[in-house]
């Protein structure tokens, strides 16, 4: 990322922690220049860029100033403590920046947008695409790469369509993504679970299922898991790549938080699979915002003219708006400063769950159980005593304005359920998570004492 683009990421930290108003004037630009040890001419070149989105403004000879309501969507004043949302911070949109670029691709593509495009997906997106998927450790010739409208319509449509393996049954972990659950329940597809936990899988049931059973793919999301929050090792991603190519299982590995990825050498199961039975699907949902609706499937070649038959039967094509607007996006570096300023914060939220969990379990009391992960994110659980219903534990908990959402969705039925509490705070404000936290744990083990 450009030196210029960090710098406008911490100018808007600095608008937004400081209590400006219209019209309020930043610092000059040898303070600015001082402030962050670098050149003027960054100072500048990031003060332009943020003057272009309307977020400052230039006074000839005075200095820059702010505009304002530029952080209105950052000011949550409100009572209500919200654990439950799964989406992006809406705080965190990058609006200005996005709305730039779909100006720039109409005027760069102009009628080409309201056209029919084709099954796969615009080339210049999938060019950069398939730069962007090389830092993730994902490398896949062109042909192999489709434009979907998010995950959900990549899972629907390899869920539909038949397999080079002959074989018709798919394979979930327990508990996992619930709208893909409740699509294969809905369609009475056959789907069997297997339970997954912060100790990841038990691989001998799972070899045993891939053996003896007549297993298309296994979906699985090794990062960061929804909703349980945990990650499978290297080895686990490495048996699991052995095993597909054994038992001729196709994995589709759900990598919808690979954005948010502290450690570098964590690579996905795609960098094992030596043998062409990994489908990667790859979310711009989770980073940027959910009503983009632009996914990545990166597919083996006996899948590829198969699934690219079945979306075009399925849509014809996703948005050529909304993919040219990303393409322009990822191109011009937009996307980097976006991905920095979001991991961070979202980085320092998780810190906060983590620590306040590991406080409040540590101060005894048996009522609930957390297991650290080992790299926190914003979406983890606790595992509830026997003798607490969750279900009852979300309804007080909402009587005293905090939003959980129930388990139940993620799981099949009929399948066993752990008494689990899921905990998100990718919508609840740095300053408020350990206040949140200590909240819902007082009340556990209130009902715990009764």
């Amino acid at each position: 990322m450009y030196r210029y683009m960090q710098l406008m990421n911490n100018l808007e930290e600095l608008i937004a922690a400081t209590p400006y108003k219209d019209g309020h004037k930043l610092p000059s630009i040898r303070t600015l220049a001082s402030q962050y040890a670098c050149s003027k001419s960054t100072i500048i070149k990031a003060l332009e860029e943020l003057e272009k989105r309307h977020l400052i403004y230039a006074m000839p000879k005075s200095g820059y100033y702010v505009v304002k309501g530029i952080i209105s969507a950052d000011d949550s004043t409100g009572s209500l403590l919200d654990f439950a949302q799964t989406a992006p911070d809406p705080a965190l949109f990058p609006y200005l920046d996005f709305q730039h670029c779909i100006n720039k691709a109409i005027d760069t593509y102009q009628k080409d947008l309201f056209l029919y495009g084709t099954a796969k997906g615009m080339d210049s997106l999938i060019e950069i695409a398939r730069k962007q998927l090389t830092s993730y450790q994902v490398f896949a010739a062109e042909q192999h790469v489709i434009i979907v409208s998010g995950i959900q319509q990549a899972l629907s449509l390899l869920a539909a369509m038949p397999f080079p393996n002959g074989k018709s049954q798919i394979l979930i972990e327990q508990p996992g993504y619930h709208l893909f659950i409740s699509y294969l329940e809905t369609r009475r597809l056959p789907v069997i679970g297997i339970e997954r936990s912060h100790e990841g899988l038990d691989f001998d049931r799972l070899e045993t299922l891939f053996r003896t059973g007549d297993i298309k793919f296994f979906y699985t999301m090794p990062r960061f898991h929804n909703p349980l929050g945990c990650s499978y090792t290297r080895k686990e991603k490495q048996l699991l790549a052995r095993l597909a190519a054994k038992y001729d299982v196709y994995i589709v590995e759900d990598d919808y938080l690979a954005d948010f990825e502290q450690d570098s050498k964590a690579d996905p199961i795609y960098a094992y699979d030596s043998s062409s039975h990994v489908i990667y699907l790859k979310s711009y949902s989770k980073i940027i915002f959910p009503g983009l609706r632009i996914g990545i499937a990166v597919l083996p070649d006996s899948l590829t003219k198969p699934f690219r038959e079945y979306k075009r039967q399925n849509d014809i094509d996703s948005s050529m708006l909304s993919q040219a607007a990303l393409e322009i996006y990822l191109r011009s570096g937009m996307f980097e400063r976006h991905r920095s300023r979001i991991r961070d914060r979202y980085a320092a939220r998780a810190a906060l769950l983590d620590s306040a969990l590991t406080r409040e379990a540590s101060a005894g009391g048996g009522a609930f159980m957390y297991i650290r992960p080992e790299q926190p994110m914003v979406r983890t659980h606790i595992l509830l005593d026997p003798s607490l219903s969750e279900a009852s534990t979300i309804s007080r908990l909402q009587q005293e304005s905090i939003l959980l959402q129930s388990i139940e969705p993620d799981y099949l039925s009929g399948f066993p359920r752990k008494n689990l509490l899921k905990l998100n705070v990718t919508n609840v404000k740095e300053d408020r998570i350990e206040e949140g936290i200590g909240r819902i744990i007082g009340l556990i083990a209130q009902s715990a004492r009764k």
